[in-house]
């Protein structure tokens, strides 16, 4: 069986309001025919919530059902993603201190080899599936 390789195709900034990150995002899912979309699930080292956990998963929730039907939305556990990207940047000869996006971009590829790395072991996919929120999506059916 042949592995897959984690690559970066965008960094999409998140919005506080208006949804133009998710909208960025289904836009991309369209255009690569992407069936599966994982997000990064904050827990702190004790493997307990956090209130970044929280935001996490409202982000999750909201991109799921913009998803809905199109491909499926699953948060896997990020820990020590960003240590990992730092590590492998500094490994590569790139200062980090001034390099907070591409450790972003980085930790992302981190999170999401581990996720194929997971799946590909085990035979099933990692992380835990997020429902499409129904309230959400009967206001967008109201508009």
């Amino acid at each position: 069986m042949h592995g897959m390789l984690a690559t970066p195709v965008e960094t999409v900034k998140r919005e506080a309001e208006g949804g133009a990150d998710i909208a960025r995002i289904a836009t991309i899912v369209d255009e690569l025919g992407v069936f599966e979309v994982i997000v990064g699930l904050p827990l702190n080292l004790r493997g307990e919530r956090t209130l970044s956990t929280e935001d996490a998963v409202g982000f999750a929730e909201q991109l799921a059902t913009s998803l809905a039907g199109i491909a499926e939305v699953r948060l896997v556990d990020e820990r020590l993603s960003t240590v990992s990207a730092q590590g492998q940047l500094r490994q590569a000869g790139r200062k980090t201190k001034e390099s907070r996006g591409v450790i972003d971009q980085a930790a992302a590829v981190v999170i999401l080899q581990h996720a194929l790395d997971v799946e590909r072991n085990r035979g099933s996919a990692p992380g835990e599936v997020v429902a499409p929120t129904p309230d959400q999506r009967r206001n967008e059916d109201a508009t």
